[in-house]
């Protein structure tokens, strides 16, 4: 399947309404306070579950595509950023918007969130065949080592500097994953006896309890949001405008790519480094207005955290190692459908990588489209008081666990990872390490054993002789070395 079989593929009906119903969807759920990316992709896989593999990928790849930028409508109009990546957004737009130009604010952010996401898709398929065929290289003690950088870099996920936080719940997700029959001699580990477990615990459940259910414990006490205008006034920006900023898109199109395919730096580090950047490059006149309602700054942030989402799948597809958290969500949707992302990827599934392609495309465009549409009727039900919306929510965690493996049993998990996740964030531990870890767990778990197996009787000169799996492990002993001395740094500091 070519680049164009694919996309008259993705334009057929179904595929189609898939993925307009996950822009809205997204888009909707990106522009409620407090409801993030993440939570969308957690909750919705289990809508997929029961879609073609094909209509699933649309409909997620939409819902991904529509909350990213869905999280810009509230931050402009009510000062609450949807997503943590508007926070660039609220600063400026609704400073605009008190001005009475909210609308058009919105509107940039409309258009510099379709560039973004065009320039995401572009340089994801321009550099995608450098990587795999980098990638094809890799075997098992390769795909271990490359497995534990994936854990590690959780590390960087963590609040503040100190990246042991981080590291500990990357590994409390890898634990999690373990339990059940092992893949290779059906051996129970930690089951204790109950066959409920011997199947192992299901990560669809873990992330509705990580992202749905303990969000909901975290924000149902908080109080209502503020009103919210009646009018947003003009939308469509000038022509004349949108030229005026091709510059900042451009570069902050690649910077948000680039940040993308850096494993566990999310959209938000995209929005905040280019929101930095795009700042510090602007002309005087420009400059003067950063703070007080820049549309420069808006376009910054926006271009970057969609473009974001082409470059978190350039690990995603090619290494098997989620760009970041929505990407692991994606990366979960898609095991379910039987799709084993990685080096080998186009050798397991020809013509998907084009039909993914296509269906970012795709998902893109009706983003543009249903964004215009939908800005009236969010901005109508966001106003809905905290104490009314997050209980509506509930039962979609119960039928989104539920419907994967029609399990009671995965109700209780998420609930009790719900439960996990609330104490978690009380002390202050990220629970986006938590997906990679269950993500990444049975890739390495599996892949170490069959490595150990074949360097049965070999000297440890022919394990070092191994050259991609040797730079690996040194690049994890690098990224360990550099968050211990991040850690003491802030410990010194904090003192």
């Amino acid at each position: 399947m070519g680049i164009l079989d694919a996309l008259l593929t993705v334009l057929t009906p179904g595929n189609l309404m898939a993925a307009a119903s996950g822009v809205c969807l997204g888009i909707i759920w990106g522009a409620l306070p407090g409801l993030s990316t993440t939570m969308a992709m957690g909750l919705l896989i289990g809508l997929s579950a029961g879609m073609p593999q094909e209509i699933a990928i649309c409909f997620m790849l939409g819902v991904y595509t529509g909350s990213v930028f869905g999280g810009a409508i509230s931050a402009v109009l009510i000062n609450i950023p949807g997503t943590p990546d508007a926070v660039p957004t609220m600063i400026e737009g609704h400073q605009l918007a008190r001005k009475g130009e909210g609308g058009r604010a919105l509107g940039m952010a409309i258009a510099s969130s379709f560039v973004g996401g065009t320039i995401g898709i572009v340089m994801l398929v321009l550099f995608i065949p450098l990587i795999l065929t980098f990638a094809l290289h890799f075997r098992s003690w390769e795909m271990f080592w490359l497995a534990v950088i994936g854990i590690m870099v959780s590390g960087s996920m963590s609040a503040g500097s100190m990246p042991l936080k981080g590291w500990i719940a990357g590994w409390i997700g890898m634990l999690v994953a373990l339990v059940g029959l092992d893949s290779i001699h059906a051996i129970p580990r930690f089951t204790f006896g109950s066959m409920a477990l011997f199947d192992g615990i299901s990560y669809v459940a873990i992330l509705i309890g990580l992202f749905g259910m303990a969000e909901i414990l975290r924000t149902l006490p908080a109080s209502n949001a503020p009103a919210i205008p009646d009018k947003v006034g003009k939308i469509i920006p000038s022509v004349s405008m949108l030229k005026k900023f091709i510059p900042a898109s451009i570069r902050s199109g690649v910077i948000g790519t680039t940040i993308g395919a850096i494993p566990g730096a999310g959209a938000n580090v995209a929005s905040f480094l280019a929101y930095d950047i795009g700042r510090r490059r602007a002309k005087p006149e420009e400059k003067a207005r950063w703070g007080k309602g820049s549309y420069e700054a808006i376009v910054c942030a926006e271009t970057a955290n969609n473009a974001n989402i082409g470059g978190s799948m350039l690990p995603t597809l090619a290494l098997g190692i989620p760009g970041n958290a929505p990407a692991a969500a994606l990366l979960a949707a898609l095991t379910l459908k039987n799709v084993v992302v990685g080096p080998t990827i186009e050798i397991d599934h020809p013509g998907l990588i084009y039909f993914i392609y296509a269906a970012l495309f795709v998902a893109n465009m009706m983003m543009y489209l249903a964004a215009f549409a939908l800005i009236a009727p969010c901005v109508k039900l966001f106003s809905l008081p905290r104490g009314i919306l997050m209980p509506l929510i509930i039962p979609v965690c119960v039928i989104g666990a539920f419907s994967v493996k029609l399990s009671m049993f995965d109700v209780w998990i998420m609930f009790g990872a719900g439960v996990a996740g609330w104490i978690l964030s009380i002390f202050r531990f990220p629970v986006a390490p938590i997906v990679l870890g269950v993500i990444l767990a049975p890739l390495a778990d599996e892949n170490l054993r069959r490595a150990l197996l074949l360097f049965k009787d070999k000297e440890i000169g022919f394990v070092l002789s191994q050259t991609i799996g040797t730079v690996l492990m040194l690049f994890v002993l690098v990224v360990i070395g550099e968050g211990i001395i991040r850690g003491v740094r802030s410990a010194r500091a904090g003192s």
